[in-house]
């Protein structure tokens, strides 16, 4: 055979082959992917899914609701349970009382007595004006003789500790016994005490009479405010100093210094005061300025950096009362250059 009738024959026989291996049946086909979506299915879809979400919801709210109905259940049980331990307190509390009501007799029996002791310290008429002179009330309703007299009691003790210091000065001196001499500060020390007291209560009296004179536009502006408030600053920082003369308990050391500055401003020698002041505040103890330990040998003069604390004390104005009243004495020698100048002007304070 040629190659033309080979040829043709192996044609005949794949045109034969090809239907039936190339044709597939719609139902074995892959469905085509759509391109493009209806209105009406797309509202089928979103409806789908709403219902989906409402039942997720409507599930949600079953659940949350049994839970709540769970601990209102769980709530009523707990208050049946207290309501039930307080009727069996309350029995336990009323057998007790039965068992003890012979006692408790006694201890009214007991607090009459004691009653009757408190009345004759102090009777009924003596409470009672007592009371009226403190600015008490007399008498409160359903109150026995023994209550009122330990409320005067009360009253009495909450007025003698509120007492100002301030409001309570030593016995009153007059101007020319103010005068205190330095010799007297070892020699008689409780008058040196009742010159100290009386000669800053004239200070500051002085001070707040001044003050009270000035115009009514100095007093209203800026300067005139702040010199009244330093005024009442020093009065407040002053109290302990007067409680200190009050009960003559002041340190050795700062009595003797605030008796020098007493003499010296009398003497209106303010300078001379006002170091005074400077060597009780600050002292003349060597001050450590800069670097004070370079190297392993000591610096010329450095024991005296703390030769005033061999003893253990602090310094004065570590103490924060006694800061504060000696910056109040500071600014009574303000004062008192200007109320009672010097006639040396040399003698003014900077």
């Amino acid at each position: 055979m040629d190659f033309a009738s080979i040829l043709s024959s192996e044609i005949t026989k794949k045109r034969k082959e090809a239907p039936s291996t190339s044709i597939t049946t719609p139902a074995e086909a892959p469905a085509p992917a759509k391109k493009y979506l209806k209105r009406s299915e797309l509202e089928a879809q979103r409806q789908a899914e709403y219902a989906a979400r409402q039942q997720e919801l409507a599930e949600q709210r079953a659940q949350k609701a049994a839970e709540k109905r769970r601990a209102e259940e769980e709530a009523a049980r707990k208050r049946e349970e207290a309501r039930e331990k307080q009727r069996r307190l309350a029995e336990e509390r009323r057998l007790r009382e039965e068992e003890l009501g012979g006692k408790k007799k006694d201890d009214d029996e007991g607090n009459r007595e004691e009653g009757a002791g408190a009345q004759e310290e102090m009777t009924d008429e003596e409470a009672i004006a007592k009371l009226r002179e403190l600015g008490q009330p007399a008498k409160l309703f359903g109150e026995s003789t023994a209550g009122r007299v330990k409320r005067c009691k009360r009253a009495i003790a909450a007025r003698e500790a509120a007492i100002d210091p301030l409001d309570s000065p030593l016995p009153l001196i007059s101007e020319e016994e103010m005068r205190v001499d330095i010799a007297n500060v070892n020699k008689d020390p409780e008058l040196v005490y009742r010159q100290l007291d009386a000669w800053f209560r004239l200070v500051m009296k002085e001070w707040k009479t001044a003050l009270d004179e000035r115009p009514m536009a100095v007093k209203e502006s800026f300067q005139g405010r702040k010199a009244a408030d330093a005024m009442q600053q020093a009065e407040e920082y002053m109290k302990p100093l007067f409680r200190h003369f009050k009960h003559r308990d002041l340190k050795a050391n700062v009595f003797e210094k605030v008796c020098e500055i007493v003499v010296e401003a009398q003497a209106r020698r303010y300078v001379k005061a006002n170091d005074v002041y400077l060597k009780l505040s600050i002292g003349n103890a060597a001050w450590p300025i800069g670097v004070t330990m370079v190297g392993i040998h000591e610096r010329s003069a450095r024991e005296k950096l703390h030769e005033n604390q061999k003893d253990g004390a602090a310094h004065i104005m570590s103490d924060e009362v006694t800061r504060k009243f000696l910056q109040s004495i500071k600014r009574c020698l303000s004062f008192c250059q200007t109320r009672w100048p010097p006639e040396d002007p040399l003698q003014l304070m900077g």
